[in-house]
């Protein structure tokens, strides 16, 4: 099992534990934060629960799923979660998102963090495509993904059902042999 502990300029990148769940609640459970999530906030019983699927997909083998907490690297403190999620009919794509703290927001912490996970992807999972997809409504991950290299691809329409009605979804990506130049 390759467990993933990674250290940046800006942020850290580790593996999800139990120990999580009450900082984790405070991005999944954060109304402002899952704004444009295709799911209204998440309870304490269910961020434990995608603790657990953290937790167990950590194990499998070959592995698909990484939620990673994001940590502050001066403090240490879990400000965020990554995801990244390989495909199974295509095992060189994978799919990643991200949530942040809102007291987080506004300090190119997204940017990074993408970044990282590009990285990460690229050079440890030795993928070849790696994308991601937002609301049409969410200018900061734009702003993000653009910035940290991401092509937008275009629009999915009416891609995911949220409690508010279907939602479309921009997609953004990166392919390996571009992102190394």
């Amino acid at each position: 099992m390759q467990r993933v502990h990674l250290v940046g300029e800006h942020l850290g990148l580790r593996e999800v534990s139990t120990d999580d769940v009450a900082a984790l609640h405070a991005v999944y459970g954060d109304p402002a934060t899952t704004e444009y999530l295709p799911f209204d906030p998440r309870s304490l019983d269910e961020v434990a629960a995608i603790v657990e699927e953290a937790v167990t997909s950590a194990g499998a083998e070959p592995r698909r799923l990484y939620i990673l907490a994001v940590t502050d690297p001066d403090h240490h403190g879990v400000i965020g979660v990554a995801r990244l999620r390989i495909e199974a009919e295509h095992p060189h794509s994978a799919e990643i998102g991200l949530g942040l703290r809102p007291d987080q927001w506004g300090r190119g912490i997204g940017t990074h963090l993408i970044r990282m996970l590009l990285a990460f992807g690229f050079r440890e999972l030795r993928l070849h495509r790696i994308w991601g997809a937002r609301s049409p409504l969410n200018v900061p991950a734009q702003l993000a993904m653009l910035t940290a290299g991401m092509v937008e691809e275009g629009r999915i329409r009416h891609h995911l059902p949220t409690p508010q009605g279907w939602r479309d979804s921009i997609v953004h990506s990166a392919i390996e042999d571009e992102w190394r130049r």
